[in-house]
């Protein structure tokens, strides 16, 4: 019997739902192109690497089948059917955006130029275009040139009006960093791409002949980086890695329907590229790049309503001072409802507070700019020691991270690699603080990135603790990080590679122990993918014992849930809304059905992967606070879970079906979160509804 769903179709069952977004009347049409954009996206990364992965097992290990009993060609067949299938949705769900923008006069110009635009075009080109292209002829002396991951290209048959020799130019436009020309007239906002204002300046270029033909194709390369664990310098050689990126093998290939045959052979021979790597669109190549339009559009009727995120109101009852706030009680801050300003100001008091002694964190991903780093670079210039673990095989940040790196280092900051087998993956902050000739430790735990950008879109935990147990596990944690040196002291923290499985195998197996004695055993998890076998089997033993299990998996699900005699006790959501699901939550009944006062409460950096498991050094940090295990398991968790305007139920034949409301009023939860304040976070602001309520 089949037992689980294959990883890369449940990811693009995943994408199929971001792109069905794009699809919902009820979403903003301008949030609606954004999400065609954020689903093309997602799907170049995945090819990149996934399909990359998949085409490298099938010359390596052809043989090898995935935990669903496919192989690596079986499942490139798949994907190929389903993508080729989301492509055309993405297609048609353009052609209607497009559509409805024009009903609002916004329109993306490609046929024909408006007359009154062509100064501003023509100004356009001859001052910002002409001088970057640089055209190449294809011939037996010019081969195709190097086309990078991603890059646009426009492909031209050429006839010179004097010989009537023929010859064929590429002009690769991505060079440009601009995909749009925006221009705004009384009569509305136009955009016109790029490569359509090159198309139609060809003359320009090439005076001296007719222009007999033209099409647009873009790649896609292999951009995953094999890292050789014997390397003796870690920096050189990711430094040479991430330089062969950009010359990866080409594993798709994005042409216009209308692509002619000479074009298609010169283009598939000089790249190297199968029929069955070719996939089409209908003219517009690179949807990725709309989001371009979304940002240069400001209309609040035709986008999401804006909202600032809170500040917890406990903090400002401490006149800002972070330490004070959190040294009175543990706080729980809600990104993005609530501010990531909040996790920058406590590095940024640190970095300016005489009494601190020590600051350490680690880096996983941050931001352009990133007041993070500016906050440890202050640090250490003010004469703290700084410790910065930066995690240099952070997928696609490896560059930015190796000149962070850098940076940190130029500024007297202690910088730690960390394992060349493992990715270190914990978000772990640590002020040390001296206080009446004591050491006081402030520790901030997360379940997301130190990257204020993203803190905006996606949906994570910070959790703030003064805590001297959590304080010293995590100092042991940073020992292992940078020294290698594996303790078995901690008292209440858990983490992969170490303890972190079986500590979770311990809950499961107490709730069905529970079970069999007929009492209430329930299991809530909230995380981004569920893949490792083991654990799914895990799931699928207590769901036969008769624990209750609800499963928020955003996005890849490999387990089959509501199967009779395997997973009939378990459910399966995925919320998908104008939020990125991103934090990491488990929570365990303990004989009470959730959600209950005496739960034990999670949250974590890991999913539920092997790799977080077996190949990361990940958290699993413990809520005891009374309010913050209120606010996680009844207003976080129970929320989601009862979400009916974003949610999708995992079918047992894989498929996702869309929750709607029906008789009951709709609960949008991140409208929810929006709207309604987090409960650590509240200080008097929550003492002086208490007292209207009690009052009224």
């Amino acid at each position: 019997m089949k037992k689980y769903f294959n990883r890369e179709i449940s990811w693009l069952h995943f994408n199929e739902r971001v792109n069905d977004i794009s699809l919902d009347l009820s979403v903003p049409i301008l949030e609606r192109l954004n999400f065609i954009s954020i689903a093309a996206s997602n799907l170049d990364e995945f090819f990149s690497v996934r399909v990359a992965g998949l085409i490298e097992q099938t010359k390596l290990d052809p043989n090898k089948k995935s935990y669903d009993g496919l192989t690596a060609n079986e499942q490139l067949i798949q994907v190929d059917e389903f993508t080729r299938n989301l492509i055309s949705r993405q297609n048609q769900s353009f052609e209607k955006i497009e559509k409805e923008l024009k009903k609002e006069k916004i329109y993306i110009v490609r046929d024909k130029f408006l007359k009154k635009h062509t100064n501003k075009i023509n100004n356009f080109f001859d001052s910002e275009i002409y001088s970057i292209l640089t055209p190449i002829t294809v011939d037996a002396t010019h081969p195709l040139p190097f086309i990078p991951n991603l890059c646009l290209c426009l492909i031209a048959k050429i006839k010179h009006k004097k010989t009537n020799q023929q010859f064929t130019s590429v002009i690769r436009i991505s060079d440009l960093k601009q995909r749009f020309l925006k221009i705004t007239d009384p009569n509305g906002i136009y955009f016109y791409p790029i490569e359509q204002i090159v198309i139609s300046q060809l003359k320009k270029i090439f005076p001296d002949f007719h222009i007999q033909d033209t099409n647009l194709f873009r790649v896609i390369r292999d951009s995953d980086l094999d890292v050789l664990e014997e390397a003796d310098d870690l920096i050189r050689e990711f430094k040479k890695l991430v330089r062969e990126r950009k010359r990866g093998e080409v594993i798709r290939l994005d042409v216009q329907k209308k692509l002619n045959h000479d074009f298609k052979e010169l283009i598939t021979s000089e790249l190297s590229v199968s029929d069955n790597e070719i996939f089409e669109y209908e003219d517009l190549l690179g949807f990725d790049q709309l989001s371009e339009v979304y940002s240069n559009v400001h209309n609040k009727k035709l986008n999401y309503k804006k909202f600032k995120p809170r500040f917890p109101e406990r903090i400002n009852d401490f006149g800002g001072d972070c330490f004070a706030a959190i040294k009175k009680k543990d706080l729980l801050v809600h990104h993005p409802f609530e501010s990531f300003d909040v996790v920058v100001s406590f590095l940024q008091q640190a970095a300016r507070d005489p009494n601190v002694i020590a600051i350490k964190q680690t880096l996983y991903r941050t931001s352009d700019q990133s007041p993070i780093i500016d906050a440890l670079t202050r640090a250490a210039e003010n004469g703290k020691s700084v410790t910065a673990v930066v995690e240099l095989k952070a997928r696609f940040d490896e560059e930015k991270n190796l000149q962070w790196a850098e940076s940190l280092e130029r500024a007297g900051v202690q910088v730690v690699y960390g394992f060349m087998n493992l990715k270190i993956h914990a978000k772990v902050s640590m002020v040390i603080r001296r206080e009446k000739n004591k050491l006081t430790h402030y520790t901030h735990f997360g379940t997301g990135n130190y990257h204020p950008q993203t803190a905006k879109i996606y949906t994570d935990l910070s959790f703030f603790t003064c805590d001297y147990d959590l304080a010293s596990d995590a100092s042991r944690l940073f020992h292992y990080m940078s020294s290698y040196n594996i303790s078995k002291d901690y008292k209440r923290i858990s983490y992969s590679p170490i303890n972190l499985r079986e500590k979770i195998y311990s809950h499961i197996d107490y709730e069905i122990e529970l079970a069999r004695q007929g009492k209430p055993a329930t299991i809530w998890v909230k995380m981004n993918n569920l893949v490792d076998q083991k654990m799914i089997d895990k799931l699928y033993k207590a769901s036969q014992a008769g624990v209750k299990i609800t499963c928020l998996i955003r996005g890849i699900c490999c387990l089959m849930p509501g199967v009779k005699d395997m997973s009939e006790n378990i459910k399966v959501i995925s919320v998908v809304g104008r939020f990125l699901e991103h934090s990491r939550i488990v929570c365990f009944g303990k004989g009470k059905p959730l959600p209950d006062k005496t739960a034990k409460i999670y949250i974590s950096s890991a999913d539920w992967m092997t790799r977080n498991f077996d190949r990361r050094v990940e958290t699993l940090v413990p809520i005891d606070n009374k309010t913050v295990h209120e606010q996680i398991l009844f207003q976080i968790m129970n929320t989601t879970i009862n979400d009916n305007a974003n949610a999708w139920i995992l079918q047992s034949d894989g498929t996702y079906k869309k929750i709607s409301a029906q008789g009951s009023k709709t609960l949008n939860s991140h409208k929810y979160f929006m709207i309604n304040p987090s409960l650590s976070g509240r200080g008097s602001a929550l003492k002086k509804v208490q007292k209207i309520i009690k009052k009224s």
